[in-house]
């Protein structure tokens, strides 16, 4: 019988036999074994009951899931030493950590928003609704901790999938199927380009784990050194999809219009933070390790300009779009095209021993922006329900229908724009000041002045709220599970503002790069 040992050294992964999990390995993986172990049990719960019976508690049942899954992540912070499963393809590490708390915190509001007010959202299956947010937060999960091509692309795709599904769920709207058609087309499109990409590394490398293909492309660089670029820039724009960030932007719009609305602001936060996790891992694994000086030297630069140059994109075409919006969902939509580039900022700057706060920069944003955001679209699902529409101009006299709203939603406005004290202020200076310090002057002017620009349109917001007057309509219903969503993002966003140093200085303390990310073949 023939051994497969030799191969699968050529391929960079250890024998067969180190590939196996075994019980104790199980313990790490008991965040993830909860998801799968919930979404299957809620499916089969969803086809045991009646038809006509209420789903809300199957709502109840996959928070309850999601915070379960969060607290076995939260005991396995500060990790001492990575622990590394399946021969080095799966990391636990705190990197992962954090970012698995960043999404299960995320999709938790998601599921909180929901409760109470998905009936209205035209969605027939609502226990379908409930349980497919599991494996769309799994595959995130997945994505934060692969240190291999193979694994990450599985978590890149049961992460689409399932929420090429939750886009199309409202189907009887023209507008939920026609963006769930272009989620589906570019989202394929986009995959297939980032599996295009890793292919070629793995031509170049003969290996899929991420520490041995920059091995493979520093000893192979001068020999492929045209296809080494070409597989960056596929991979580029495959995850410049993910992330929303110009000009591979073009399907947000629709799809966030077309979605439902939590469905939207999942697809904003948590399937957003996931793609930003795999270009985490695929930039800081296999060019920073490479040596500065020489041909390799010109690639690494070439890579943080190109990322600094799509983030400078990002920035002026969501900033400037957003100013013609009439809807809100679109407006957001543009607003999260903009905030991808403020977070491909601190990637792009790439770390030095004069500025090593990279990771921590970019956290301290995305759980700003993650609170933001979510609280935005929270106050959209009560304008929807009460107007039917979901124009900006459904915010009309919001002040005077329901004034404890109308200054939640002002709050998250001030931090959306980055308006001092808030969380989104200190996370966008955060943002700029590493710029300086890394001497990337124009991408900190072109933060600034987008940023001045993104007032004109998120103050549209507050002058209906308080200048316009909607005597026609009746005081607005607030349920308790979308006021409570709203309330805590506000608060949180506030707190962010005013004891910054605190989250930050945690993550610091949490998250060591030359632990937690780079790792060695």
């Amino acid at each position: 019988m023939l051994s497969c040992k030799p191969s699968l050294r050529r391929w960079g992964v250890k024998p067969v036999e180190q590939l196996r999990l075994h019980t104790s390995d199980l313990i790490h993986l008991w965040p993830e074994l909860t998801l799968v172990i919930a979404a299957v049990a809620l499916s089969l719960l969803d086809l045991a009951l009646p038809e006509r019976m209420n789903r809300t508690f199957i709502g109840w049942l996959t928070l309850a899931s999601l915070l379960v899954s969060g607290v076995f992540v939260a005991m396995q912070l500060h990790l001492d030493v990575p622990v590394e499963l399946l021969a080095g393809s799966y990391r636990v590490d705190d990197f992962a950590n954090l970012l698995k708390l960043v999404f299960l915190l995320g999709t938790s509001f998601v599921v909180l928003m929901s409760v109470g007010t998905i009936k209205q959202a035209g969605i027939a299956h609502v226990g379908e609704y409930y349980y497919f947010l599991l494996p769309a937060t799994l595959g995130a999960m997945v994505m934060a901790s692969s240190a291999d091509m193979i694994t990450l692309y599985v978590g890149l795709e049961l992460l689409s999938i399932t929420s090429y599904i939750m886009v199309a769920m409202r189907k009887k709207s023209s507008n939920s199927n026609e963006g769930a058609f272009k989620y589906l087309v570019m989202g394929g499109i986009s995959s297939a380009m980032i599996l295009y990409g890793m292919s070629f590394l793995y031509g170049i490398s003969g290996a899929t784990n991420l520490a041995a293909v920059k091995d493979g492309i520093y000893a192979n660089f001068t020999s492929f050194e045209a296809l080494i670029y070409v597989a960056f820039f596929f991979l580029i724009a495959g995850l410049g999809f993910k992330i929303a960030a110009a000009p591979f932007h073009s399907w947000a719009p629709d799809v966030y219009e077309g979605a439902p609305t939590p469905i939207s602001a999942f697809l904003a936060v948590v399937s957003k933070g996931a793609a930003f996790a795999i270009l985490f891992r695929i930039i800081y694994n296999l060019f920073i390790p490479l040596p500065q000086d020489g041909p390799t030297g010109v690639l690494v630069s070439d890579v943080f300009l190109t990322l600094g140059v799509v983030a400078a994109m990002a920035m002026i075409v969501g900033n400037v779009i957003a100013l013609r919006q009439t809807n809100a969902k679109r407006l957001l939509a543009y607003s999260g095209i903009a905030n991808a580039g403020y977070l491909l900022v601190p990637l792009a700057t790439q770390f030095s021993t004069a500025h090593y706060s990279n990771f921590a920069e970019f956290t301290f944003y995305l759980i700003a922006y993650l609170f933001m955001n979510i609280g935005a679209f929270a106050v959209i699902i009560l304008i929807e329900k009460s107007s039917g529409s979901e124009e900006i101009r459904g915010f009309a006299g919001l002040y005077y229908r329901a004034p404890f709203t109308a200054v939640a939603m002002t709050l998250l406005v001030l931090s959306l724009a980055g308006i001092p004290i808030t969380g989104g202020f200190f996370g966008k200076l955060f943002i700029l000041l590493g710029t300086m310090e890394t001497h990337h002057y124009w991408l900190g002017a072109i933060m600034l002045i987008t940023s001045v620009i993104s007032f004109y349109y998120y103050f549209g917001i507050v002058r209906q709220m308080y200048m316009r007057s909607d005597y026609e309509s009746a005081p607005l219903q607030v349920p308790g599970t979308v006021g409570f969503t709203v309330w805590l993002c506000a608060i949180v966003t506030v707190l962010l503002g005013i004891f910054p140093h605190v989250l930050l200085q945690y993550i610091d303390t949490v998250f060591t790069i030359t632990k937690d990310l780079l790792f060695v073949s």
